[in-house]
């Protein structure tokens, strides 16, 4: 069985389209394997899960999974995930950016025995410069400042063997990089290429503001790198200072000027106040993060799960 995840929010455009495309391409498989098509609805405010229920008429394959409120894009998958029955999982956004059609080459990497299979861009159509040279900067940044081999300029669009689904599910961090906890698992991993597509209607769910904090989460997740580069900081800093005093001290001995400058002590205030405050905001990022771990709150609530010739379930947490 094969299980297709697609956490959408507010995609009332796309959720129709993307049912059909990929319902045309599993009935088309040689062995026309049994599939479910688990559409996650992270709190939509549009007519999304109205679209969702309509295709689901026509398409008894389609599960709706909604939750109770909006709880991010990477809960959203994860509960996707957890909900998946298939010994396949692959996991795809919902804007038709991820073509549905590379489904047929992930399989074929699968049967082959790969446990995961993810999708590289080749190219992105219809973004823009600069969040085409962000996103570079960001998957090459996030390798480098982390213990885990990301692959570079991958997204969640990819599959996952049954045992990898499984071993993610141990895993109930709150702050998720679905993308960096795949890659920790291990297991047989390999890339298919591919042109992204520009979106088929609709807005992007990611602004830079979003992009930002996935970034952070994306790094704190899975490095201590940025405390030790405060901590570096702090050492070059007190060795900068400690020299500059000890030149003070001499200046004042062999040559008696020691005028103070306005310029230089407003420079040495702004400065360490600044180091400061970059270490101190540091911290805080991976205290806010203990804190929201420590409250051990579900990561997401379900509020229903629609499957064709079943009772909907009740709410359910997780």
């Amino acid at each position: 069985m094969i299980s297709v995840v697609v956490p959408v929010y507010n995609e009332e455009g796309n959720v129709e389209e993307l049912a059909r495309r990929v319902a045309r391409i599993m009935t088309s498989l040689d062995g026309r394997p049994a599939y479910e098509l688990i559409f996650v609805n992270d709190g939509s405010k549009d007519g999304t899960l109205s679209a969702l229920r309509h295709a689901a008429r026509e398409i008894r394959e389609i599960v709706i999974v909604n939750l109770s409120r909006n709880f991010g894009h990477q809960l959203a998958a994860t509960a996707g995930l957890e909900a998946a029955r298939g010994d396949a999982v692959i996991l795809m956004d919902g804007d038709l950016q991820d073509p549905p059609e590379l489904i047929v080459d992930f399989l074929a990497k699968w049967r082959e025995g790969y446990d995961v299979v993810y999708a590289v861009r080749r190219s992105r159509k219809g973004e823009s410069w600069f969040k085409r040279t962000t996103a570079g900067l960001f998957y090459r940044g996030v390798r480098r400042l982390t213990k885990v081999d990301i692959p570079l300029d991958t997204g969640d669009f990819r599959l996952m063997s049954r045992r990898v689904v499984d071993a993610l599910g141990s895993s109930r961090e709150r702050h998720r990089f679905l993308r960096g906890l795949v890659s920790w698992v291990g297991f047989n991993q390999t890339g298919v290429e591919y042109d992204r597509d520009a979106r088929f209607s609709g807005k992007t769910k990611y602004p830079l503001s979003k992009m930002v904090r996935f970034a952070i989460d994306g790094v704190t997740s899975f490095s201590d790198v940025p405390l030790r580069m405060a901590s570096l900081l702090g050492f070059v800093t007190s060795i900068i200072a400690f020299a500059v005093g000890i030149y003070e001290v001499l200046l004042r001995l062999f040559t008696g000027y020691n005028l103070p400058g306005y310029t230089s002590t407003i420079f040495a205030i702004l400065f360490l106040g600044g180091v400061q405050l970059i270490g101190i905001g540091i911290l805080g990022e991976y205290i806010g993060r203990i804190y929201d771990e420590i409250k051990g709150r579900p990561l997401y609530l379900v509020a229903g799960v629609e499957r064709a010739g079943e009772p909907e379930t009740a709410s359910t947490t997780s």
